[in-house]
């Protein structure tokens, strides 16, 4: 086994309590960065802050899953003991999955054996569960929950995270999918439309980030232009789509119509970051930013 992160008995375990909360959580994508989400869900359960919603797009899908289930510190256990496990992430993860992330160990071996998912409670239909993949042929997000069969809403978890241009399409149905981030990277829309009056949003990068507009479109246009137009289209317009919903939430947060909760500093995290006790660092933070939030936090709920 290779080397983990050097606290990682101290990482917070246990059981969610209390009753469901209305509302919807949020979470943003980001790979790794996604641990800092961890650090504020963790926060949250331990509050008995359990949202009766949760939708995510990439990173933010795999980690809602434990959010869901209940398990306190079981998001944040995957990446700071199995970062450089091969199995987890690597060449050997590449060659069995098309993709940087060994989904078949995510979904295997780390779900039912090695930390096993509480399956009862995440499938139990009083909470919601939602991913977001990218449908390759219209360059659309899709919106799948969870139902009746964990086979499926794996599967389409796996496809939300699927990162573009290093990652092998994920079939569903007939349907070419990727990363739910190369047509949607917060999809607090979503829970707008489904009516929910209190939504709560985890970002992975700080208040006042921007992206670069032009950047990436030439990329798209090289990679996916002749065969998956649309898809090189979203790709294209990704980074101005997801400054325009930053500008949206900063406006719905100063309305009290959404909370946000981002990073109180930028620690420069990598999507792939290789330094576990950095990232270990970058869980700490969120943890300690959703238990500083968590006055504000429940006023609002409570409205």
């Amino acid at each position: 086994m290779s080397k983990a992160y050097s606290r990682l008995s101290e990482l917070p375990r246990g059981r969610a309590e209390g009753p469901v909360t209305p509302g919807c959580l949020v979470l943003e994508g980001g790979a790794l960065r996604g641990t800092y989400s961890v650090g504020v869900m963790d926060a949250l359960m331990e509050a008995g802050i359990n949202l009766q919603a949760t939708v995510g797009v990439s990173a933010g899908a795999l980690n809602g899953i434990s959010y869901v289930s209940g398990q306190i510190g079981r998001s944040a256990r995957s990446p700071l003991t199995y970062r450089h496990d091969q199995r987890y992430f690597g060449l050997r993860a590449f060659f069995r999955n098309k993709s940087p992330f060994g989904f078949d160990f995510m979904f295997g071996e780390l779900t039912y054996e090695l930390d096993p998912l509480d399956i009862a409670r995440f499938m139990d239909p009083a909470r919601r569960f939602v991913c977001v993949a990218t449908n390759c042929r219209t360059g659309q997000p899709e919106f799948f929950e969870k139902g009746d069969s964990l086979e499926e809403i794996f599967l389409a978890t796996r496809a939300s995270s699927t990162m573009p241009y290093i990652s092998e399409m994920v079939d569903i149905k007939g349907q070419p999918y990727l990363d739910g981030g190369c047509s949607l990277k917060i999809p607090h829309r979503w829970a707008l439309e489904q009516g929910y009056e209190n939504i709560v949003v985890i970002k992975t990068y700080p208040d006042g980030f921007r992206r670069d507009e032009k950047r990436g479109s030439r990329m798209a246009s090289m990679v996916y232009g002749r065969r998956w137009p649309q898809l090189a289209a979203a790709l294209a317009r990704s980074n101005a789509d997801y400054n325009r919903a930053c500008d949206e939430l900063d406006q719905l947060a100063a309305s009290g119509r959404a909370f946000v909760i981002a990073p109180s500093t930028n620690m420069h995290i990598g999507r792939m970051e290789k330094d576990l006790e950095k990232l270990g660092s970058w869980y700490w933070l969120g943890y300690e930013d959703g238990k500083a939030r968590l006055g504000e936090l429940k006023k609002y709920l409570a409205k």
